[in-house]
């Protein structure tokens, strides 16, 4: 597996997103999910996110177990800042030095680990200036509790404001093909500052792999059947744009998903997408897509098909949360 640099961190080329192991995503499985790191960790791919909210609080206690002798082999991110009550119940965005400081203790002991190697501002608290939350992820930082901070959904001016009171190491935000926005302001703005850009979504959830036809294709639990994009018209128009995908992946003799991450690592060096699975067989046809090389006129092409606002609907029910 092949390494990139966000910062002054060093991880593998294609990282493992670790939500869907616990939630969101239908049913789990833990066993498959350990094994899906363990297997991961074989691989290469060293770079491991999770969250507090994820579950709330048992994904985080799942990654803690699966490292659990292997913490010389994984860059480990998490994050703070969607705090939720222990029945899932939502109670908000907060950025405030005192929860900032609580948030981090606590996925230390969930985690089961000395450190943190990158702690991200999950969503960016619009109460609580963003000097003040960075200055205490600074404090981490001096305490030795956390290596490098992140920030995640967060608008340029935002990422300037935090870059200017403790280097960023990097910035998390949905991209792909059908989630190309960040063209436009953030990488310019990250590549400018020399921060790193973690993809999260770089399969559209799951869109982009062609595996989902249906609704009915996704169990009743998942998250995605409330996604704009998954929606009556939205969902009929958005599959016309997977054909494109699946067309040239079948020419090339590969998957759509290893097709669709191929082109995000293609976009920079700088850019480490961070696709969520939680079976082996998924993250073994994931970690292949490190190794495709498309030519120019393979990224024309999913350019033309593909071009900025391309797909149907916004990315959240609400969006008013991200890029703040």
């Amino acid at each position: 597996m092949k390494t990139r640099r966000l910062g002054n961190l060093t991880v593998s080329a294609l990282g493992l997103g670790c939500m869907g192991m616990s939630e969101f995503y239908g049913a789990g499985d833990e066993g498959e999910a350990i094994a899906t790191i363990h297997r991961a960790l074989e691989l290469g791919i060293n770079f491991l996110d999770t969250a507090d909210m994820y579950g709330p609080f048992t994904n985080e206690q799942l990654v803690g177990r699966a490292i659990a002798g292997r913490r010389d082999k994984v860059v480990l991110a998490t994050k703070f800042g969607n705090e939720r009550n222990p029945d899932g119940s939502w109670i908000g965005i907060n950025g405030s030095p005192d929860y900032v400081r609580r948030a981090c203790d606590a996925s230390l002991e969930r985690l089961g680990v000395d450190y943190i190697d990158l702690y991200y501002q999950h969503r960016v608290d619009l109460d609580t200036p963003i000097e003040e939350t960075v200055g205490a992820m600074k404090e981490l930082v001096d305490a030795g509790k956390v290596r490098q901070l992140g920030l995640s959904e967060a608008a340029p001016d935002t990422i300037r404001r935090a870059h200017a009171v403790h280097p960023i190491t990097a910035l998390q935000t949905e991209y792909s093909l059908w989630s190309r926005d960040p063209e436009d302001d953030l990488l310019p703005t990250v590549r400018e500052l020399g921060i790193g850009f973690v993809a999260y979504s770089p399969l559209g959830r799951g869109f982009l792999s062609g595996q989902i036809k249906s609704l009915d294709d996704l169990e009743p639990a998942d998250f995605r059947r409330r996604g704009p994009r998954f929606q009556d018209e939205n969902f009929r128009r958005n599959l016309g744009l997977v054909a494109s995908v699946e067309e040239l992946a079948a020419e090339k003799g590969v998957t759509p998903s290893q097709l669709s991450l191929a082109w995000v690592l293609a976009q920079g060096d700088d850019i480490v997408p961070i696709p969520g699975t939680k079976r082996v067989r998924y993250v073994e046809e994931n970690a292949a897509a490190a190794d495709l090389v498309l030519g120019p006129d393979d990224l024309h092409r999913l350019g033309v098909a593909f071009p900025k606002g391309v797909a149907a609907g916004d990315r959240y029910p609400d969006m008013s949360t991200v890029n703040r």
